[in-house]
């Protein structure tokens, strides 16, 4: 008698810009397939407009389109709360909001509700998981200060000046000269987010930033609960 294939999922991952999409075609694909979770990265597209600019009028459309393609595809949604516009579900209410998980839990279950009642019929409470990077996802490479250091040119009591400040990597804030990607190019004026910081992120790990980063850790654990419950 032959044995049933193991239960997997295959998830868009709709990205706010270039930066998420070459990490998750990079770091995290290849580190969820072995789990049976098969990720493809797909970018948010507006004409005109870039990564950076996170609308919720520029997201939905997209996440609709791939709801009502095949309904055994899950679709998830990874933005930064950094430059989010106010357009976004749970918006206000996060803002008012000063602590970081609470902010994120607001917005991704305001996320979750708008979707679902935006596209009725579709198992969007099912099928769709919203992630929302506190604050950046360059806040993941403060996970490893002895390796962000070496790769940025630094001293490491730099960086771990920057995580006294904050307390852990997601609690790095959002403001215009504070948020990670500013912070990280106050340290290194060269720093580019598609190739210094996605370097930063391969020499990290995956393993790394989950067990030091619970609010990303627990948007892992989401989407391999998609394979084991598939």
């Amino acid at each position: 008698m032959s044995e049933r294939p193991a239960p997997f999922a295959e998830v868009i991952v709709l990205t706010e810009g270039t930066t998420e999409q070459l990490f998750v075609k990079r770091l995290l694909a290849p580190y969820l397939a072995p789990r049976n979770v098969y990720l493809t990265p797909i970018q948010l597209s507006k004409p005109g407009e870039k990564g950076g600019d996170v609308k919720f009028s520029r997201a939905k459309n997209d996440i609709g389109r791939h709801l009502k393609q095949r309904p055994g595809t899950r679709i998830t949604l990874m933005v930064d709360y950094y430059g989010i516009k106010s357009d976004w579900p749970g918006y206000a209410e996060a803002k008012q909001c000063r602590d970081h998980a609470e902010s994120a839990a607001i917005m991704r279950e305001a996320t979750a509700r708008a979707v679902a009642e935006l596209f009725p019929g579709l198992d969007a409470e099912r099928r769709f998981l919203p992630y929302v990077s506190m604050h950046e996802i360059e806040a993941l490479y403060f996970s490893d200060p002895a390796c962000l250091a070496e790769k940025l040119g630094v001293e490491q009591k730099r960086i771990d000046a920057i995580l006294a400040e904050c307390g852990e990597p997601e609690r790095i804030d959002d403001g215009r000269e504070t948020a990670p990607s500013k912070r990280l190019e106050a340290l290194m004026p060269r720093f580019k987010k598609t190739v210094t910081g996605i370097a930063i992120a391969e020499a990290i790990g995956i393993a790394t930033m989950r067990a030091k980063c619970p609010l990303f850790g627990a948007w892992l654990r989401d989407l391999e609960s998609f394979a084991e419950n598939n």
